[in-house]
């Protein structure tokens, strides 16, 4: 079961309004910068719930999904993953 974490994501705004995340910052600021966005779509987490704006990024050599809902950025997590951070 997946879950969803809300994080901080620095990310880069332009004149035109596309929103590029470049970073995500987790709860103990731990920076992990994203190397590549590689798509963006609308989607829906299949696993964690939820839909918005998917961003399929390339973070310490994997690909991931970051996703922004509304006003708010979020991963999905395992739980596993969750209890043990």
């Amino acid at each position: 079961m997946c879950l969803k974490k809300y994080v901080n994501v620095t990310a880069r705004f332009d004149e035109n309004g596309n929103i590029t995340p470049l970073a995500v910052i987790w709860d103990n600021d731990v920076k992990f910068e994203i190397e590549r966005v590689l798509d963006i779509n609308p989607a829906v987490s299949l696993k964690a719930g939820g839909a918005g704006i998917r961003y399929t990024c390339r973070i310490c050599g994997h690909e991931k999904y970051l996703f922004l809902e509304e006003n708010r950025w979020f991963v999905e997590l395992k739980e596993k993953q969750y209890i043990a951070y």
